[in-house]
């Protein structure tokens, strides 16, 4: 089994717990390849050729279906222990951040202070839209 990233590997997030996820764009190469993704995009990402989750979503918006999202979002987070992982939507920016808020949470961010958390970490324009960063709002760790 393939090790987590390293810290200072390009795109990678660090949650709270010490896990890491690598972030980016669809539009980048995905150097190395991870063990398992999840991707946020409104069509099936193609040449994807590692275990991988899509959940439609639309650009600027929120997953179509919450319990396939969270789902995949905890599945994510659980094997960001052992093996590297990865999220990411085809700016790597909205999107991407959403993900990354909703694996904050159940990592133990509050939900009123994850966008912020996100957009230290990740990028400034993180989770861009206001319904995006209501319904993280909403989101609870289970």
């Amino acid at each position: 089994m393939a090790q987590p990233w390293n810290a200072d590997d390009p795109g990678v997030v660090e949650l709270p717990s010490g896990r890491r996820v690598r972030a980016r764009s669809l539009r980048q190469r995905s150097e190395p390849p991870p063990s398992f993704g999840v991707y946020l995009s409104w069509r099936r990402p193609r040449g994807l050729e590692w275990e991988h989750r899509w959940i439609r979503c639309p650009d600027f918006w929120v997953p179509d279906e919450v319990p396939a999202f969270m789902d995949a979002i905890e599945e994510l987070r659980s094997r960001s222990a052992h093996e590297p992982v990865e999220v990411g939507c085809p700016g790597g920016v909205g999107r991407t951040g959403l993900a990354l808020g909703a694996l904050a949470i159940l990592d133990g961010v509050p939900p009123p202070q994850a966008v912020e958390w996100v957009r230290r970490r990740h990028h400034p324009r993180s989770v861009e839209t206001p319904w995006q960063r209501r319904w993280l709002l909403g989101l609870t760790r289970s």
